[in-house]
């Protein structure tokens, strides 16, 4: 597979900031307002949200989270992910979360997240905030706040790097995959 940087530190952190600054506007203000993010990747996405938010606001804390849905995945029984602890030291009954994610892809996470979010109370509403949307939905879900649409094939990977989990600097790639590993069609002709 070969990759491509689309966005880099700067384009995380500017996506990130307009996030936030929208989320303050949206919901004018941060009164009534937790983030919870889906593990893995938009747990510390979350946190920089939550602190950007408690920046603008001039407050100490946004309350943020993380939330794990592996057991509550459509694939659970393919993929086998591992189940991890969800944190979520608040109550979210009346709150509007915002769930944060690093892509939205078919929707399909962001579906188990809801269902997951409605086992631990009933918000007063659910907005998603995302850093990269790529599109190709098999739901009907859309991203309230988004860093950088990306139009891509299915068949390419958009990999978010983040320095709190993967090290070094935040980045955006999509890998493309080799002519290589592409799909052969059959030479043979039917008979």
């Amino acid at each position: 597979m070969s990759e491509a940087q689309v966005m880099d530190a700067g384009e995380v952190r500017r996506a990130l900031t307009r996030i936030a600054h929208e989320i303050v506007e949206r919901n004018k203000g941060a009164d009534n307002l937790v983030l919870v993010g889906i593990l893995r990747r938009g747990e510390p996405l979350a946190t920089r949200l939550a602190a950007q938010i408690a920046r603008i606001e001039d407050r100490s804390d946004v309350p943020h989270g993380g939330l794990d849905i592996a057991l509550y995945r459509d694939d659970y029984s393919v993929r086998h992910a591992p189940a991890r602890a969800t944190h979520v030291p608040f109550g979210i009954t009346g709150k509007t979360v915002v769930l944060v994610d690093d892509v939205l892809f078919t929707g399909r996470s962001v579906r188990a997240a809801i269902t997951a979010l409605m086992d631990l109370g009933r918000p007063a509403a659910v907005q998603l905030a995302v850093l990269v949307d790529r599109g190709h939905r098999e739901l009907p879900l859309r991203a309230d706040f988004v860093g950088k649409n990306l139009p891509t094939a299915q068949t390419e990977h958009v990999r978010v790097r983040l320095s709190e989990m993967d090290g070094g600097d935040d980045a955006v790639v999509i890998a493309k995959p080799a002519v290589s590993d592409a799909p052969k069609e059959s030479a043979a002709w039917p008979m």
